[in-house]
C-alpha cells in the first residue's frame, strides 16, 4: 500500500476511509498541532518549576525536589496503559478530549499552591493529561498514515510535540525573568489548555475505523494467533516476550530516565555555575528544540534505512552528550552538549515508536503503544528517583555520569537483542519475534 492507496466503496458508492498521509493530510496536521499543543503544557514546566522547588518553598534536597518529576512520570505512565486499553474500547477522541479537561486546574494549582505539595499534585494531574493526549495522538496518527510512511508520521507528531516544549520553555523563561516565577509562566500554560480542548472538542474526527481498515487488510505470516491477544498477553508481549517491542520498550524508559535528569537538575546545575534565568531558559529550550526538529529527519530516515541502528547510534550520542554535561562548566560547553543530547534524542524517539508500530497487529496496537509508553514514561520517575539519591550522596555530577553509563549500556542492549523491524520483506507481515 503506498500513501494513495484506497480502501473499497461504501455501500452507497460514496469513498470509504483511506489510509495514507496525504489522504487524510488536514486531519493529520490538525493532531501535529493539538500535539504541539500538549508539548507546549508540559513545557510550561521546564524552566520555572525546579526553581520554584529552591527559591519559593525553600527545598534543600535533590530527592525532595525531584519529587514532581516522580509524581508525574509514575502517573504519566499508568496513565498511557490505560489510554491505549480505553481508546480501543471507546475511541480516540473521547480519551483525547477527557485528557484536556483533566488539565484544567493545573496552571490555577501551580499558580495559587501554597506549598510544594501542592506543586507535586499539580504534576500528578499533568501526568493524566499528558498519558491521555500524547498517546492519543500518537495512535491516531498511526491509524491514518497506515504502514508505509509511518517513522514520517510519527517524526512529525514527536517534532510537534518537543518543538513546543521547547518554545515553551524559552517563553515561560523570558516570563520568569521578566515577571517572576509565580504567575506569568503559567498563565501561558493556562491559554495553550484551553485553546487545546477547544480544537480537540470541535475540529478532531475519531479514526478508530482506521485502525479497523488496516487490520482487515493486513496479512499474517502464520495464521491469526497474533490478532487475537488479551490485553495481559499484549503487556508481557510488548514488556518481555517479543524481542524488538521489548528491547524498545526498555530503550525508551532509558531515553525518559535522561529527560528526567535535565528537566530536574540541569536548571539547578546551571545555576549554581553562576548562568543567569534568561541563560538557563535558553538551555532548557535547546535540547528538545534540536529533539523536536531533528525528528523531523530522523523519522523519514528510519523509513529508508531502517530503526535498529538509529536507535542504538542515538542512545550512545545521548551518553556522550550526558558526559560533556558533566564536564563542562561554561554556557558554550553546554549548550553544544544540549544539541548532542537533543540529536540523540531526536534519533530515538519517533524510531521506537516506529518500532512498536511495525510489528504489533493493528488489532493489538493502541494497547501495544499504551505498555511502551508507561516503560518509556516510567523512566521519567526512575531517572528523578536515581538522580536524586545520587546528587545528594554524591552530587548533581555523579548522577548525570551515572546515568550516562545507564544510557551507553542500553545502547548495547537494543543492538544484541533488537532485530530490524522496517524491511521491504516484512512490511504489513504482523509477525513478531519471540524470545
Amino acid at each position: 500500500m503506498d500513501d494513495t492507496d484506497v480502501g473499497p466503496t461504501t455501500a452507497g458508492g460514496s469513498p470509504a476511509l483511506r489510509l495514507g498521509l496525504r489522504a487524510n493530510l488536514a486531519q493529520f496536521s490538525l493532531l501535529v498541532a493539538i500535539n504541539a499543543l500538549v508539548g507546549a503544557t508540559l513545557g510550561q514546566e521546564r524552566t520555572v518549576v525546579p526553581l520554584l522547588a529552591e527559591r519559593t518553598f525553600g527545598v534543600s534536597n535533590f530527592s525532595s525536589g525531584l519529587l514532581f518529576i516522580v509524581a508525574f512520570g509514575a502517573v504519566k505512565a499508568v496513565t498511557n496503559f490505560f489510554a491505549g486499553t480505553l481508546s480501543d474500547r471507546f475511541g480516540r477522541k473521547p480519551v483525547l478530549v477527557a485528557g484536556w479537561m483533566v488539565a484544567l486546574p493545573v496552571p490555577a494549582m501551580l499558580i495559587w499552591g501554597p506549598n510544594w505539595w501542592w506543586i507535586i499534585a499539580a504534576n500528578a494531574v499533568l501526568g493524566v493529561n499528558q498519558g491521555l493526549t500524547w498517546s492519543t495522538t500518537v495512535i491516531m496518527k498511526i491509524d491514518l498514515v497506515g504502514p508505509t510512511r509511518r517513522g514520517l508520521a510519527l517524526g512529525l507528531n514527536e517534532a510537534g510535540g518537543y518543538g513546543a516544549v521547547a518554545v515553551a520553555a524559552l517563553v515561560t523563561g523570558w516570563l520568569a525573568a521578566a515577571y517572576g516565577l509565580r504567575p506569568a509562566p503559567f498563565l501561558f500554560g493556562a491559554a495553550v489548555i484551553a485553546l487545546g480542548l477547544g480544537l480537540s472538542a470541535l475540529a478532531v474526527d475519531e479514526t478508530r475505523d482506521h485502525a479497523r481498515l488496516e487490520a482487515a487488510q493486513h496479512v499474517l505470516i502464520n495464521g491469526d494467533l497474533h490478532s487475537r491477544l488479551t490485553t495481559r498477553e499484549v503487556a508481557v508481549w510488548t514488556s518481555f516476550r517479543e524481542r524488538a517491542l521489548s528491547a524498545a520498550s526498555q530503550a525508551g524508559m532509558v531515553s525518559n530516565l535522561n529527560d528526567g535528569l535535565a528537566w530536574g537538575l540541569f536548571p539547578l546545575l546551571f545555576v549554581r555555575h553562576g548562568l543567569s534565568m534568561g541563560q538557563v531558559g535558553i538551555l532548557a529550550a535547546l535540547y528538545p528544540a534540536v529533539w523536536g526538529v531533528g525528528q523531523l529527519i530522523t523519522g523519514a530516515l528510519s523509513d529508508r534505512i531502517g530503526r535498529k541502528w538509529l536507535i542504538v547510534t542515538g542512545m550512545w550520542v545521548q551518553a556522550a552528550a550526558l558526559g560533556l554535561v558533566a564536564l563542562g562548566t561554561t554556557f558554550g560547553t553546554w549548550a553544544l552538549a544540549a544539541v548532542l543530547l537533543g540529536w540523540g534524542t531526536a534519533m530515538v524517539y519517533p524510531t521506537l515508536l516506529a518500532v512498536i508500530g511495525d510489528v504489533a497487529h493493528p488489532a493489538w496496537r493502541a494497547r501495544s503503544v499504551g505498555v511502551y509508553r508507561l516503560w518509556r514514561d516510567g523512566g521519567f520517575a526512575v531517572g528523578a528517583l536515581l538522580a536524586g539519591l545520587v546528587a545528594d550522596a554524591y552530587g548533581i555530577l555523579a548522577a548525570v555520569w551515572v546515568v550516562a553509563a545507564i544510557t551507553a549500556a542500553s545502547g548495547v542492549v537494543v543492538s544484541v537483542r533488537m532485530y530490524e523491524t522496517h524491511r521491504p520483506s516484512t512490511i504489513g507481515a504482523g509477525q513478531p519475534e519471540q524470545v
